[in-house]
């Protein structure tokens, strides 16, 4: 009799990020392992959409237009240069980026190097950009000098507006903190942080719970981790009281920049047809589950570097049609790209890195690189999805239609595609290695954690011509009690992993079946054939179906990859 191993079914709480957030509260949060015994898993019932979250930006004080480091080292800001004058008479042709096409293989061109060059209304350093943008008409191009700019109110373009830069130019939404005074080994600042609110979102630390904070602090460009409390300030960490008023820092400021991220979003409007490109958009004290750069209908953000945000880099809300390519989207404080809510959205050539920088959950809250959620049609093409923690490239429910393919996923913390709860799925010639390997509380090893590829609880999902090597598991496939949603129940039915290239050596790495008892999976109902697998050892037991192990030859001679291959190597 073959062997068999006891799976013990773990929640797909990922989904359950998108509940309760308005209200500042979370609802019930699947546990990290528990059996099923209802036929439905805590926290595994169908999910209400991201919320139609609308940031309001805080009110800061005038600051000072002065250059403070970026957050990298090797990068210096570009030196202010004189203002020049604007004009109120906008282009008659606004600045656009060239057309998109795909990046060759292998090669990820990205960021304000990609930018053209730009002609229009120039908005200077010591200028207030969000009204100078209000006080223009619709269709104008502005070009941001070279230089820091503070945002310290939201821009509102209007329709076929562009917002760019050839020069180099930064939007931050931190201000500058310049009074310090010692205090028990520590420096403080007081009257600086808004009144205390209440959490949302889901932190990997969930003692100290303290990932939605949005106030950041940056000394000389250097993210600060932030600490519970007063007693664990130490170098390279600060501690915000918010009941007191009070920012208490273990570096001496004394000739340094300490900056604090403010202002909660950079660019968002109901203005159609928006073009974004050039610029450099960093510490913006974005809501858990918002954007620094919120894109509408149409619009176009290109060649951009968004980066040290608090929650999302770039969020695509009702935006259809829109597009957002050739970015730089790197370490953002939860999430590269978030999408909902969007009609042929595309999500093309950008390298998004090391985003979920302030330790939001990896395995199951939205964190990581992009998350596409209740959008239709589009596709997720041509990216660079690398080190990030968390899932690489998930789409979390009701996504319908929707194309993953050509993208490079490296060395994320979690599963690198995750497709859940959705419908009519292509997962295609992507290269994906090096996944699944960070994933902390309330995550394992098993076919239930996911891998290099996770299809759970979908519908007529393909997944070919893909190549894996390296992941915690090759592919697995899901199926799990989701309840009932706008499709009516939510199962896993005609899947089709073909053509794959999937390379499993070593530990309990494996490919195959999952489900729990309240989610029985229909023969015939998931098909793997031609495909080809590159074992340690045509012996070991590198395939599982409902808990049972196989080897190679007994994997066929259950009935199961017809004309597929496994060699080693």
């Amino acid at each position: 009799m073959k062997k068999s191993v006891t799976i013990i079914c773990v929640a797909a709480a990922g989904a359950v990020a998108i509940t309760g957030i308005v209200a500042g509260t979370r609802t019930n949060i699947a546990s990290a392992f528990g059996q099923d015994k209802s036929g439905v898993l805590p926290g595994d019932r169908p999910h209400k959409p991201w919320p139609r979250h609308t940031p309001r930006p805080t009110p800061t004080a005038s600051v000072p237009s002065t250059p403070a480091p970026t957050p990298t080292a090797p990068t210096t800001k570009p030196t202010v240069t004189p203002t020049v004058t604007p004009t109120t008479t906008p282009t008659s042709t606004p600045t656009q980026p060239p057309p998109t096409t795909p990046a060759p293989p292998g090669s990820f061109p990205a960021g304000p190097s990609q930018a053209p060059a730009c002609k229009g209304t120039t908005i200077g350093t010591d200028q207030n950009a969000a009204e100078v943008i209000d006080k223009a008409p619709a269709g104008t191009t502005f070009c941001f000098s070279a230089g820091l700019h503070r945002i310290s109110r939201t821009l509102q373009p209007k329709a076929s507006m562009t917002l760019a830069s050839d020069q180099g130019a930064v939007l931050t939404g931190s201000i500058p903190l310049t009074s310090w005074t010692a205090d028990n080994g520590d420096w403080v600042t007081r009257g600086v942080l808004p009144t205390a609110y209440g959490m949302s979102g889901q932190c990997e630390d969930n003692v100290a719970n303290i990932c939605y904070l949005r106030e950041q602090l940056f000394l000389n460009g250097k993210h600060l981790t932030r600490v519970k409390t007063r007693d664990k300030v130490a170098a390279g960490t600060f501690y915000a009281d918010y009941a007191g008023n009070a920012v208490y820092l273990g570096d001496n400021p004394s000739g340094q920049s300490v900056e604090m991220s403010k202002t909660a979003t950079a660019i968002q409007s109901g203005g159609t047809n928006v073009a974004v490109v050039g610029l450099t958009v960093e510490h913006f004290a974005s809501v858990p589950q918002a954007g620094a750069v919120v894109l509408g209908n149409g619009w176009r953000v290109f060649a951009n570097d968004i980066r040290w945000n608090h929650a999302i880099g770039a969020m695509l809300v009702n935006a259809d049609g829109a597009v957002l390519d050739k970015n730089l989207i790197r370490s953002n404080g939860q999430l590269g790209v978030g999408q909902y809510s969007t009609t042929n959205g595309r999500i093309v050539g950008n390298q998004v890195s090391g985003n979920n920088t302030d330790g939001f959950w990896i395995a199951d809250w939205e964190s990581g690189g992009i998350k596409t959620t209740w959008s239709t049609n589009g596709a997720v093409t041509g990216n660079l999805i690398k080190e990030n923690r968390g899932v690489g490239l998930w789409s979390d429910a009701y996504d319908d239609n929707r194309v993953f393919s050509d993208n490079k996923i490296v060395d994320n913390a979690a599963d690198g595609i995750r497709y859940e709860i959705g419908r009519n799925g292509v997962i295609s010639d992507n290269v994906i290695t090096g996944n699944g390997l960070g994933t902390g509380r309330g995550s394992g090893r098993s076919l239930w954690d996911g891998g290099g590829i996770n299809v759970n609880t979908s519908t007529n999902v393909t997944v070919r011509n893909n190549t894996l090597a390296g992941n915690v598991n090759g592919i697995s496939i899901q199926s799990r009690t989701r309840g009932n949603g706008p499709w009516g129940l939510n199962v896993l039915r005609d899947v089709i992993v073909t053509g794959n290239t999937v390379t499993m050596r070593g530990g309990t790495t494996s490919t195959g079946m999952v489900q729990n008892s309240g989610a029985a999976i229909p023969i015939g109902e998931v098909i793997l054939k031609g495909n080809q697998y590159v074992l340690d050892s045509l012996t070991a037991d590198r395939f599982q179906k409902f808990g049972q192990w196989f080897s190679a030859a007994e994997w066929q001679a259950a009935g199961l990859d017809t004309g597929s291959k496994f060699t080693t190597g």
